[in-house]
């Protein structure tokens, strides 16, 4: 479940596809039990998933669910699947507060933003060397924590943090791309999704700022080079709690991986594409150990402890999952590529 057709649906398909790549592998092997992947387009929509939820339980009959993918639905969808005795592993949404509800079906197979926002702050700081950084979000369940987690990680490092906010539904920035001249900061860090990366970083290099740009795990699609261009995109830097399979990864786990989605979808993975191959492999460890009701696959989540492509998967309690990993990526060439982890990168 999550955006498949909308404007952010770029961070959603990648998933989708590595869900489906993992189940597709799986049914190839005849296995008594076999597993069918039905997908739900919430289009991000909190209202629209709410709904397709309650169809997912009562009509469709599914055992477990793959999403939803943004912080915004999941909220919504949460309480449906909890009443519902649905297990769900999200590969994509990071809000801190959705491991706060108690629930007991629900689980995500990357870090948070509480533990993104200080990754990403300590990189701005040390591995960037920016001390004036201009910190903007987009007012989303999403964009604001996250830009609020990196604001109060730069404080206690000592930066000089500038807010403000923009309506990411809008095109015109230029307020706020004002008041980041005027601020003439060493870096930027935007919260929010690809669609408006692109567009404000477009207008800021427009404007003649050439900040440092750096933006979290929504912005990590190739939209974020075509809405700002090439050329303005060059050097931009993203967090992600997700290790991307790029075309210079040489884990061998990986780079497997990265050829099998490769060859079944004419197209190198992108953000969350091992994540979803990750989550769906969740449910597929439990079906392997005979566990086909929701309730029972739901207990065998909680014992789930694997060499997934993106991490090792075991989860907390709370259904958050161990690792804490943060990566940063670049824009190089007009392409995406791994500078290496928040703690470690250092820009040349």
């Amino acid at each position: 479940m999550g955006d498949l057709t909308g404007a952010d649906s770029g961070i959603v398909i990648p998933p989708r596809n590595g869900a489906k790549l993992a189940i597709d592998e799986y049914n190839k092997t005849n296995p008594k039990v076999k597993i069918e992947l039905v997908e739900y387009d919430s289009q991000a929509d909190p209202s629209k998933a709410v709904a397709l939820a309650q169809q997912a339980i009562k009509t469709d009959k599914i055992v477990g669910l793959v999403g939803p993918a943004f912080s915004g639905e999941s909220a919504q969808v949460g309480p449906v699947l909890e009443e519902g005795k649905i297990p769900s592993v999200s590969a994509s949404a990071t809000n801190v507060k959705l491991a706060e509800n108690g629930w007991k079906y629900w689980h995500r197979v990357l870090p948070n933003d509480g533990v993104q926002g200080p990754g990403i702050a300590d990189f701005i700081v040390d591995g960037a060397g920016a001390k004036n950084v201009f910190v903007i979000d987009d007012k989303s369940e999403y964009g604001k924590p996250l830009a609020d987690a990196v604001r109060a990680q730069l404080k206690t490092k000592g930066a000089t943090v500038t807010d403000d906010s923009l309506d990411p539904d809008e095109s015109d920035f230029s307020s706020v791309v004002n008041k980041v001249a005027a601020a003439k900061p060493d870096a930027i860090f935007f919260g929010g999704y690809y669609s408006a990366a692109g567009n404000l970083l477009k207008q800021l290099r427009d404007k003649g700022v050439q900040a440092k740009f750096l933006s979290g795990d929504g912005s990590l699609d190739k939209g974020l080079i075509e809405g700002a261009g090439a050329g303005n995109a060059e050097g931009a830097l993203i967090g992600c709690p997700c290790y991307l399979a790029t075309p210079d990864v040489t884990d061998a786990k990986v780079k497997a991986f990265a050829d099998a989605y490769k060859a079944a979808y004419s197209a190198d993975p992108a953000i969350y594409a091992s994540e979803g191959y990750d989550a769906a492999t969740v449910f597929i460890e439990a079906i392997k150990a005979g566990k086909t009701t929701a309730e029972d696959i739901n207990q065998f989540i909680s014992t789930v402890n694997f060499a997934g492509v993106s991490k090792q998967v075991k989860f907390q309690p709370n259904g958050e999952v161990e690792a804490k990993d943060i990566y940063i990526y670049q824009v190089k060439g007009g392409v995406i590529t791994l500078l290496g982890k928040a703690a470690e990168a250092k820009l040349g």
